[in-house]
């Protein structure tokens, strides 16, 4: 069992320094390219490692001659933001594009296909603060269809009636927490509904009922009971064992549970989530954002 976070081996399993001499592009090409960037770097930053790689421009789709999507689009800005990047981009370009794909009803689709989910809401959202161009989208429309998406329970779906599930709400809680639109959730409801999620034996935190602790609902499911106010609703120092007891000892990296092999994508949300917790060496990550508080910060507090 584990019980102290090994952060300078996660830093070597992102950058592969110890048994791979391969770029730290190469690398993340095996992880969904621009997101798997993103996880890295953030990883690295709330590790206080960001140097340990060279600066990266980034990119609107998740690789070279793909088409562009909103996902990858907020990838890509997230990453120029860590890097203190951003004035290299055609904000009005980029945040032209993002806010093309809101529609009559609110909601965004996430590219010129038209699929519709509230995760596209989120990051049209996020990435058009971080740009400072929320003007250019009706954000009383974004927001109503958010609020449209809420069910009896408290939690948010994908589209509305859609079940609920740990990582909608996260992005509907987020962006409803950047437009201030917080008024719209039921703390309370809401907060027994993510505080369901523990599992009392490991400590570890559901998406849904009846499904296995993960962690990466470790961000999921806290980044929300932080921006509600009700994270002291669940038992932190089981699932700080719970990531902890996820982590490999010997090459690094964190995995979905103990038992599995590590990922850049669980790595990023085990620190994350450990960042929630004020875990100690930790820097401290803003829980609508997804980004370390010292870069937003720098974002939204300079002209």
């Amino acid at each position: 069992m584990a019980d102290k976070l090994v952060a300078d081996k996660h830093v070597r399993y992102i950058l592969m320094a110890e048994k791979k001499k391969e770029s730290f592009e190469s690398v993340v090409m095996d992880h969904l390219r621009m997101n798997g960037a993103y996880w890295g770097l953030t990883t690295l930053d709330l590790l206080d490692k960001l140097g340990s790689v060279s600066a990266v421009s980034g990119g609107f789709a998740g690789n070279t001659g793909h088409d562009p999507h909103v996902i990858y689009t907020l990838s890509a800005v997230q990453i120029l933001a860590l890097f203190d990047k951003l004035s290299i981009l055609d904000v009005q370009k980029v945040s032209s594009y993002i806010a093309g794909l809101q529609n009559k009803d609110g909601s965004f689709s996430g590219d010129m296909w038209g699929e519709v989910d509230t995760r596209f809401s989120y990051i049209a959202i996020c990435c058009l603060s971080i740009l400072k161009c929320l003007d250019k989208i009706n954000v009383k429309k974004a927001v109503d269809y958010i609020v449209s998406c809420k069910n009896l329970d408290g939690g948010f779906g994908c589209t509305p009636g859609a079940e609920s599930h740990a990582r909608q709400i996260f992005c509907c809680v987020g962006a409803l927490a950047i437009t201030g639109n917080l008024h719209h959730v039921d703390k309370d409801l809401l907060g027994w509904w993510l505080c369901e999620r523990q599992d009392y034996e490991s400590g570890g935190l559901n998406g849904r009922p009846e499904k296995l602790p993960d962690v990466c609902y470790s961000w999921w499911v806290l980044s929300s009971l932080i921006m509600i106010d009700r994270v002291h609703w669940i038992e932190k120092g089981k699932l700080v064992k719970f990531i902890l007891d996820c982590q490999d000892m010997d090459n690094g990296g964190i995995s979905d549970n103990p038992k599995d092999a590590v990922d850049i994508f669980h790595t990023y949300f085990g620190v994350a989530g450990l960042s929630l917790l004020e875990y100690p060496g930790v820097k401290t990550i803003d829980p609508a954002y997804a980004l370390p508080v010292h870069v937003i910060n720098r974002i939204l507090f300079t002209k």
